[in-house]
C-alpha cells in the first residue's frame, strides 16, 4: 500500500458480486426493521419489484466503508456522508468506488477528501463524500 496519496487518485474498487437476500433478512432482524421490502418477496411483487427484496441502506453503506478500510485501514474513516439514489436489490452485483478530490489538514492530521459511490451496472446508486486519514 503506497503512502503517497494525491488529488485524482482512484481508490481501489471493492466488489460485492452478489447481494445476498439472507443477509438482508438477518439485518432486518438485527435492526428490528419491520418494513417488509427488505424480506417479503410477495409484498415486493405487489409493489412492482418483481418479487425481489431491497437491500438496507446500512449494508450499502458498509460496502463503501469496506472499500475505504481496504485502502487505508480499519480506523481511517473520519467522515462519511452519502445519499441513497436507486435501491439495490437481492442478487445485484455492486461495486464501491472512490476518487481523491482534495488533500486537507485537520488538527495536524492529513486527510483525503474523496468522492465515493456504489455502482450497479455502471450506474451510481449511492453517492457521497468521505474524509479518510492518510
Amino acid at each position: 500500500m503506497s503512502s503517497t496519496v494525491t488529488v485524482g487518485d482512484e481508490i481501489p474498487a471493492w466488489d460485492m458480486p452478489r447481494v445476498d437476500p439472507a443477509r438482508m433478512r438477518t439485518m432486518a432482524a438485527i435492526l428490528r426493521d419491520p418494513y417488509p421490502v427488505h424480506w417479503d418477496r410477495e409484498a415486493n411483487e405487489r409493489l412492482g419489484l418483481g418479487g425481489r427484496v431491497i437491500n438496507q441502506g446500512p449494508l450499502n453503506l458498509g460496502y463503501i466503508v469496506n472499500m475505504l478500510h481496504a485502502w487505508k485501514g480499519p480506523r481511517c474513516v473520519r467522515r462519511l456522508t452519502v445519499s441513497f439514489g436507486s435501491p439495490v436489490l437481492d442478487e445485484d452485483h455492486v461495486t464501491a468506488h472512490g476518487k481523491v478530490i482534495e488533500i486537507i489538514d485537520v488538527a495536524g492530521e492529513r486527510r483525503a477528501r474523496c468522492e465515493v459511490w456504489l455502482a450497479r451496472a455502471g450506474k451510481q446508486v449511492v453517492t457521497g463524500t468521505a474524509e479518510v486519514a492518510i
